[in-house]
């Protein structure tokens, strides 16, 4: 009985293979589509302006938590406290420790945050592509090259994929920067409607 479940199984594993054989099939590397198009690239630049903006926040926190806790090494220092004075410093030491702490879990939701969301877009700009791709070359399937043991690399349409990522990329870039210059002006035009009339000459 096992054995027949086997041949089965086999069966089944050959047929599918054949099926997918008959097919036009495509693959696409995701990770070189993040790395090397112009859309992962002003993503990726997004994340990192994001990450020193906190990592910034911390380093100046963690370094004016440096300098109150060396103040508490100095006795001479702290012999010229007042009790009031040292308490206000102690106070502030514990401040900065928590707000080092809060920073530095806040650092790690807003970037697990955007990199959800960035996986997100970049997947659904790898699929839109791949599939103006597919329909140009008559391509069946498109898969991820991640989920592939072996490909041959003569059905790697990465660089394809990419290049029309990168014609999506610029057409999206320039339409925002006609909605900026739409806006800029029609902004000018307001603030010339409500400009004061000229004084009347004397």
């Amino acid at each position: 009985m096992k054995l027949k479940n086997l041949l089965i199984a086999a069966s089944l594993l050959l047929t599918s293979t054949g099926a997918f054989a008959m097919q036009n099939l495509g693959v696409v590397n995701f990770m070189t589509c993040i790395t090397d198009s112009k859309y992962g690239k002003s993503e990726q630049a997004q994340l990192e302006s994001i990450k020193k903006r906190w990592t910034d926040l911390i380093e100046n926190s963690e370094k004016e938590y440096k300098e109150v806790s060396a103040k508490f090494e100095d006795q001479e220092y702290l012999d010229s406290l007042s009790p009031e004075a040292e308490d206000e410093l102690k106070m502030k030491q514990k401040s900065l420790q928590e707000d080092i702490m809060q920073y530095q879990n806040q650092l790690y939701q807003v970037m697990n945050q955007a990199n959800y969301f960035f996986v997100q877009k970049i997947t659904a700009n790898i699929s839109k592509a791949s599939e103006k791709v597919a329909s140009e070359k008559k391509i069946d399937l498109v898969l991820n090259k991640e989920a592939c043991f072996y490909n041959n690399a003569k059905i790697d349409i990465t660089s394809l994929v990419i290049k029309e990522m990168d014609k999506d990329f610029e057409k999206e870039t320039a339409k925002a920067e006609t909605s900026k210059t739409e806006i800029s002006q029609a902004e000018i035009s307001q603030e010339k409607t409500t400009t004061p009339l000229e004084e009347k000459k004397e």
